[in-house]
């Protein structure tokens, strides 16, 4: 038999929202984002959330963060990753998506995440869904701590190339690989397989793929990851990577947070009659 591998885009193909976005409270609770960086970079998130990034907003996002985490303890981030991963990450998963997943691992190819975030988020993620492997980019780090420069990103066309070098190291033949992505920035890394599906896609990939007559799929319900995966018993084969885009917060959180603080300052008006309302 010829072997072959399912390549999986993360965020927005495999789970529901932003792995960014995902981490943005945390991070913020563990003191790695303060609040000036996270007005700054909400606008940008709160785009990519709703209508995914072309290059140019996804080079500034780029720049933007991984200025923004230089300097950040590695250890710290691994460690607010593991804890928080179950609670926020597990409800995510397309059930489309691990159906899917299952279909390819029953049919015998080897499962495959291609992230353009990183290990510290996207490793604890393959581990859950039960993958064999991750691709996603790497930072330089120096004395435990992170320099700013990126080593490798895997974002466009260094997608596709990760994807070859995967391939040629394993043993696949491409032709009959299969690779799921919702944005058009990852176009090379589809036409790399055989057998590529825009999943939930952007306008621009939804018109290449219909230019090139590929399958379109919508993913819409999300899952527990825990009542679909079983706990591997091994790691999942990686290349460490911080994520460039792990340390933006939603503003939809911060904003709900600080109007609870100011409805908890202000003391409830009077409501005339017997009965007043408790807790307005």
């Amino acid at each position: 038999m010829t072997r072959a591998a399912a390549f999986f885009d993360l965020d927005k193909t495999v789970i529901a929202k932003s792995s960014t976005l995902a981490f943005g409270r945390p991070f913020f609770q563990g003191g790695l984002i303060n609040r000036r960086a996270v007005l700054k970079g909400a606008y940008a998130q709160f785009v990519f959330s709703l209508a995914g990034a072309d290059a140019p907003q996804m080079e500034r996002m780029r720049a933007q963060i991984t200025e923004m985490c230089t300097g950040w303890d590695v250890a710290t981030v691994h460690e607010i990753v593991r804890e928080t991963l179950h609670d926020i990450v597990e409800p995510m998963v397309y059930a489309e998506a691990a159906d899917l997943i299952e279909e390819h691992r029953a049919a015998g190819r080897e499962i495959v995440i291609v992230s353009s975030s990183g290990a510290e988020m996207v490793e604890p993620i393959g581990e859950m869904l039960g993958v064999d492997r991750v691709v996603a980019t790497r930072m330089v780090t120096v004395d435990g701590h992170y320099t700013g420069e990126i080593d490798f990103y895997a974002y466009g066309a260094n997608k596709a190339v990760a994807v070859r070098e995967v391939a040629a190291e394993s043993g696949y033949d491409l032709a009959d690989c299969y690779a799921y992505s919702d944005s058009i920035t990852d176009l090379p890394m589809l036409k790399a397989v055989g057998h590529p599906t825009a999943v939930n896609p952007d306008r621009a990939l939804r018109k290449a793929a219909t230019e090139h007559g590929w399958p379109v799929l919508e993913f819409t319900w999300p899952v527990t990851m825990g009542s679909r995966f079983p706990v591997p018993s091994a790691p999942v084969v990686t290349g460490a990577a911080m994520s460039v885009g792990a340390a933006v917060v939603g503003l939809a959180w911060y904003a709900r947070r600080r109007a609870l603080r100011v409805a908890a300052a202000t003391p409830p008006a009077p409501v005339p009659g017997r009965w007043r309302r408790r807790g307005a």
